[in-house]
This record gives structure tokens, C-alpha cells and sequence, in this order.
């Protein structure tokens, strides 16, 4: 009788500052993974340039329990964190975790389960609710949605978070897009493959507080609108066409009343509202063309998503 393989499944564990986490998380992962059969489990923690005792503590990790780590030169953010741990990932599946525990340990077995079941590439986490949170910042999280499924190319489910486990072949379409500006919930979605859908409730963190801001997160889901859609730069060149259809028919009417009725008293009023009406036009639109190109521009400097500033994984 044939034996059936074991297979592999790498967490992949972005940190930033999460040194008050990193112990705990492991403890509470491992309690987890353990009572799972046919399976076995490797980590790959990712130091994203902490300033704290991150590093230290994924350090004394590795030399006990002999998990992989890289760290970088500086902080690259979680979306080259992530990207870094999936290039690094050998298994066949692999899983993205965060290191504050919001991402709940206990959902590994139902995502086993349900891509054994339904032989989906990838079963993702989804939030129910956003209990705890401001009620500004959830506005603007469900308005976010909206928005990027209805002017982009790719739906993303409301309530998605990166908590997700993937097939190896779903890694690999995911590595092999090297672009430095990412937005890995878009890039999940463009990719495509089977996705299953798992809800849970928000979990607060075990401790510290969130690095993002209400500023970071408008600016990130600003990044990402602009990295899937190009409907603004088509809403750009429609309103500049109306604005300027506008203009013209008002010229035409001005002329008319001038033949008809004769010179009228030119307004000042009018005119620096018009000025300024259509000098805020052309600024948004060439602001609208900049974020464009700007984006363009810095991916032809072709620079590295990340710099590792040392590692226990040697490369292949």
C-alpha cells in the first residue's frame, strides 16, 4: 500500500515592533498546528525593520525551535514582508499571519479542511464585524470596497484581511509579480484561482497598539485604487471634456448676446470664479495624471522590493 506524503505548510509571519507578540504567537500557533494530522508545519518570520526587541526574540526562536527568519536593512512595509515570505516559501501550501494574534490560530484547521474538501488554491479570512474599531474608520473601510469593485477590474470581499492560505501553485503566480508598489489584497483577487471564504469575528490585539493610522490606511487604499483601476484617468478626460463642451456653448451664448443685445458689462466676480473654477480643474486633472505616472516612473528604477539585512534561509 502506498504511503500518502506528509504535506508542508509554511506561516509566513510579517513583524513590525511586534516583539511584546512574537513568544505568544508562536505558543498559541503551535498549540494549534500540533493537534493537526498529515501535515506538518514550518515558520517564516519576517523582521520588517523593527526598532524594538523583534529581532532578538525571532532570534532566540530560531536557535530553540529552528524557524526560518529574514530581517531587513529598514522598514519596507508589510506588503514586502509578505512578498518576502511567500519568495521564501518551499511548502505546499503556505499561510500569511499576523504577529499580534488578530488573526485567529484556530482557523487553521477549518482552512485545512475546506481545501481538502472543496480542492480550492487558496481559503481566506474574512471580518464579520468591526466591533472595537471607530465608526469613521469602518465607514471608510465598506465605502473603500464599494468603490474599488465598482471602478476597478477585481472584486475584493468586504471584510477581507490578509489571513489566507494558498496553494504552491498560487505562490508562485503571486511571486512572479515583482512590482515594487503592491497591494497584495488586489493582487490575491487579480491572480484569480478558487477562493473559499471563512467569517470571524474581530479579535482585538495582544498587545501594542496598531502602526496604522487613519492617514496610512486612506493612503494605502489610495494606493491600491490607483495600482487596479484606471477609471480615473477616464473620469479625468470625461469631465474635462463636458467642462470643456461647457465652455464652449457658454462662449457661443455670449457672442449671441452680444450681437443680439449688445456689449454687456463684463463681471469681475464671474470671471475670478471661472478662473478659478477651471485652474482647479486642470490642477486635479494633472494631479490625477502625476499619481499615473509618477507610479510608472518609479517602477522603471526597477529597485528591490526589500534589502535583507541577514537571514538564516540559504538561497536556492
Amino acid at each position: 500500500m502506498k504511503e500518502t506524503r506528509e504535506k508542508n505548510i509554511d506561516i509566513i509571519v510579517p513583524c513590525y515592533n511586534e516583539g511584546a507578540n512574537v513568544d505568544a504567537f508562536f505558543r498559541e500557533t503551535q498549540s494549534v498546528v500540533s493537534e493537526v494530522t498529515g501535515y506538518s508545519f514550518s515558520y517564516i518570520f519576517i523582521d520588517d525593520g523593527s526598532d524594538d526587541d523583534t529581532l532578538d526574540r525571532i532570534r532566540a526562536l530560531a536557535e530553540r525551535e529552528g524557524l526560518r527568519y529574514i530581517s531587513f536593512s529598514r522598514n519596507f512595509g508589510k506588503e514586502a514582508a509578505m512578498y518576502a515570505g511567500l519568495r521564501a516559501s518551499r511548502g505546499d501550501f503556505a499561510v500569511v499571519m499576523d504577529a499580534d494574534l488578530q488573526h485567529p490560530p484556530q482557523l487553521l484547521p477549518e482552512m485545512i479542511k475546506t481545501i481538502e474538501e472543496t480542492g480550492c488554491d487558496s481559503c481566506a479570512a474574512r471580518r464579520v464585524s468591526r466591533k472595537g474599531e471607530p465608526k469613521i474608520r469602518s465607514f471608510l473601510a465598506r465605502s473603500f470596497y464599494k468603490i474599488m469593485n465598482r471602478y476597478s477590474d477585481i472584486e475584493i470581499v468586504d471584510g477581507a484581511v490578509d489571513f489566507r492560505m494558498m496553494s504552491r501553485r498560487m505562490v508562485k503566480a503571486i511571486v512572479s509579480m515583482p512590482e515594487t508598489q503592491r497591494f497584495s489584497k488586489g493582487i490575491f483577487a487579480w491572480v484569480g484561482f478558487h477562493t473559499e471564504w471563512i467569517e470571524f469575528e474581530n479579535v482585538k490585539r495582544l498587545a501594542g497598539e496598531s502602526r496604522w493610522s487613519l492617514w496610512s490606511l486612506m493612503k494605502y487604499a489610495v494606493d491600491g485604487f490607483i495600482d487596479f483601476a484606471a477609471s480615473p484617468l477616464k473620469f479625468a478626460g470625461v469631465f474635462g471634456s463636458v467642462t470643456a463642451a461647457g465652455a464652449a456653448i457658454y462662449l457661443l451664448i455670449e457672442v449671441l448676446k452680444t450681437l443680439i443685445m449688445g456689449k454687456d458689462t463684463p463681471g469681475y466676480a464671474s470671471t475670478i470664479c471661472l478662473i478659478l473654477f477651471f485652474g482647479g480643474v486642470i490642477t486635479t486633472i494633472l494631479s490625477i495624471m502625476g499619481e499615473y505616472i509618477g507610479r510608472m516612473y518609479m517602477e522603471t528604477k526597477n529597485r528591490p522590493i526589500y534589502i535583507e539585512k541577514e537571514s538564516n534561509i540559504d538561497e536556492d
